[in-house]
């Protein structure tokens, strides 16, 4: 009798290590657990950490908690100014309410998917080329608005869209470049446009100086025959100015010349005689 009573508590204890084994579940740190009972959805979700649950008439579902990285399949379509481009994107997203992303959707991995497809096509429909190359901030603002709005009755929270590539035709490649280099080209006409007007503003103030001092044209005239003759390379050829001999004739004192009459005048003499150019 003790042998079988024995033998029936050997028994009983294997049955439960069973029942044990079978209905044990350990849920992650970073997972929950959402437990149904014949179908239905019994108390508030499990912790992490052991659980145990009825086998056979209990199921435990885990929901990862963590943030997940969402890749968008690049999406072509027209712009608002009629240019063809492919742009992709990734969301990023993660699970706030466990029981809603089991319950409320079948996948929600791939109802964001096709939410955040759709979106993206959405926004390259209203928008032009140029907010897609330069003001991505607020079209990722106003992507992630689209995904978020349906996502939240999914039990889903959207981090963050950001849009990663967007892809041109070549065609329009070369018209960019060829855009761009007229508008380099057409500042740096501008710029020496500028330039020219302010050296001659400068050129006429530096001339109006010189009227009122004519010996100052002739040290500039000098300063420019150094210059020029420092290169020993060219042969300069400059008229015999007047003024050149009128500042002569100052500083000689009014000299004579050799046919009784000063330099200046025989300057001015030769050249209202002279031959007429050409």
């Amino acid at each position: 009798m003790v042998q079988d009573l024995l033998v029936a508590v050997v028994v009983a204890l294997c049955v439960g290590a069973l029942y044990l084994a079978a209905g044990a579940r350990v849920v992650k740190q970073y997972e929950q657990g959402v437990l149904f009972r014949l179908g239905r959805v019994s108390g508030d979700v499990r912790t992490p950490g052991f659980n145990l649950v009825i086998p056979f008439v209990d199921r435990l579902h885990k929901v990862n908690l963590q943030i997940v990285t969402l890749p968008v399949p690049a999406q072509e379509g027209i712009t608002r100014d009629n240019v063809t481009v492919r742009v992709d994107a990734v969301v990023y997203f993660r699970v706030v309410d466990a029981v809603s992303a089991l319950i409320k959707v079948e996948d929600y991995k791939f109802a964001v998917s096709q939410m955040a497809q759709t979106s993206l096509r959405s926004i390259i429909g209203k928008s032009d080329l140029d907010d897609l190359l330069s003001n991505r901030e607020q079209l990722n603002q106003g992507l992630e608005l689209m995904i978020d709005s349906p996502a939240v009755g999914w039990g889903v929270q959207v981090d963050r869209v950001e849009i990663k590539d967007v892809s041109l035709p070549d065609t329009m490649k070369r018209s960019m470049a060829r855009q761009a280099e007229a508008d380099r080209e057409r500042r740096a006409r501008i710029i020496n446009a500028d330039a020219e007007l302010q050296a001659s503003k400068k050129l006429a103030e530096a001339a109006q100086q010189m009227a009122a001092t004519p010996s100052a044209l002739q040290l500039r005239l000098l300063q420019t025959i150094v210059a020029v003759a420092a290169e020993k390379n060219s042969t300069l050829v400059l008229p015999f100015p007047v003024e050149l001999l009128r500042f002569l004739e100052r500083a000689g004192g009014q000299q004579p010349g050799p046919n009784g009459g000063t330099p200046a005048e025989i300057g001015e003499s030769t050249v209202r005689t002279g031959p007429p150019p050409g």
